[in-house]
């Protein structure tokens, strides 16, 4: 019999005081390698987050999501006795994550320089909405108002009507650089022994998600467009609505795909000749007129028609799906992405973590915590 490998984090202990999403998000990705994570949250209801609202069994989505596979325990941090538990219990840990607001930490006695004194090898994480420093130090930073702050508001959604992304952008980007540093700073540890401390901000993880857009500004003096689900850059490049009201998003990433394009697609060689549309930057200059082009054809079209003209062609592309629909998405039907996991109102299905073994081994997926007891 072959013996099953053990998950990466195998033996890894994560002790984290933790709210909301972006702590709880890398901690849970911690915990689906097999870490050990004991969060730490306030006496009563807990982490807020479990209130956001009831719509998964009467729990939270944002909390089923976040915080499976971890073990809950509540803490006064104001009371003495229940604030030194919690100090054992980091010192116990390799890995201590918090997201305080910034300097609270530090007056709770859990701040890196007095947990790392005691502890040279613990790895210190601090999540916050703009760093330790800086004149927004101590502002509220909740996801909306970082994606404002960011300009990612400034280039989502049409000309006419700036939007904020529809998932916690802010919080994910953060969650996952609290996530990749802990395994940087583990897989550093195992050379030198040594511990790290390093911070987190939703600002600096999502100023990176705008690479894109602040270089174009930077580089033209002017912001790409808000465009939908079109393309600032490229053109024809989103979604079109066939004849039967089904939605496809394609994409043409060269001018020898738009020739293929318009001679299998639209079924006309010489509009890839027009001279509005002749080049990609023809075409941005001249979008209302390319799009009106295309739907004089597709309006002809089922949706199943279009996709079949675009896979001929070799044109990428994709439904635009709703989210009922991607709950049965064949590609997670076929692999068997959707799992049970345990709650405390009964199994609900979530997906499988992204980091997916080939070699037989399966992501931790235990249960949802409800409440923990007082350490």
């Amino acid at each position: 019999m072959v013996e099953t490998r053990a998950l990466p984090l195998d033996g890894i202990l994560v002790v984290s005081c933790e709210q909301a999403v972006a702590a709880p998000l890398a901690t849970r990705h911690l915990a689906d390698l097999g870490a050990r994570v004991i969060k730490v949250e306030r006496p009563g209801r807990g982490d807020f987050a479990r209130d956001y609202d009831t719509t998964v069994n009467g729990l939270s989505s944002h909390f089923v999501w976040l915080n499976r596979s971890k073990e809950s325990v509540t803490a006064d941090l104001k009371d003495a006795d229940q604030l030194a538990r919690v100090q054992e219990l980091i010192a116990q840990a390799d890995v201590f994550v918090q997201n305080f607001a910034p300097g609270a930490a530090e007056r709770l006695g859990l701040g890196a320089e007095d947990l790392r004194r005691d502890h040279p090898e613990l790895i210190h994480c601090s999540i916050s909405g703009y760093g330790s420093s800086g004149p927004y130090r101590d502002a509220k930073a909740y996801d909306a108002l970082i994606q404002a702050e960011t300009g990612l508001v400034s280039v989502t959604g049409t000309e006419e009507f700036p939007a904020k992304a529809g998932i916690p952008a802010a919080d994910i980007g953060a969650g996952m650089y609290a996530f990749s540093g802990i395994l940087s700073a583990l897989y550093d540890r195992e050379r030198t022994g040594e511990g790290t401390t390093f911070e987190v901000s939703l600002f600096d993880a999502l100023s990176e998600w705008m690479g894109f857009p602040l270089h174009y500004a930077y580089g033209s003096g002017k912001a790409p467009v808000r465009a939908g689900t079109s393309h600032a850059a490229i053109a024809p490049y989103g979604s079109f609505a066939a004849g039967d009201g089904q939605e496809v998003v394609l994409s043409i990433q060269n001018d020898r795909e738009w020739r293929r394009f318009c001679e299998v697609v639209l079924g006309d060689a010489a509009v890839a000749d027009d001279p509005r549309f002749v080049t990609n930057s023809d075409r941005i200059e001249n979008r209302p007129a390319l799009h009106e082009a295309i739907d004089a054809v597709l309006r002809d079209l089922t949706g199943d028609q279009l996709v079949a003209r675009l896979e001929e062609a070799g044109i990428a592309n994709a439904r635009r799906r709703t989210l009922d629909q991607v709950l049965t998405h064949p590609q997670h039907e076929e692999r068997g992405r959707f799992v049970e996991v345990g709650t405390p109102t009964g199994p609900i299905r979530t997906l499988l973590p992204p980091i997916t073994f080939l070699d037989g081994r399966q992501p931790r997926m235990d249960p949802v915590p409800d409440v923990g007891p007082q350490v």
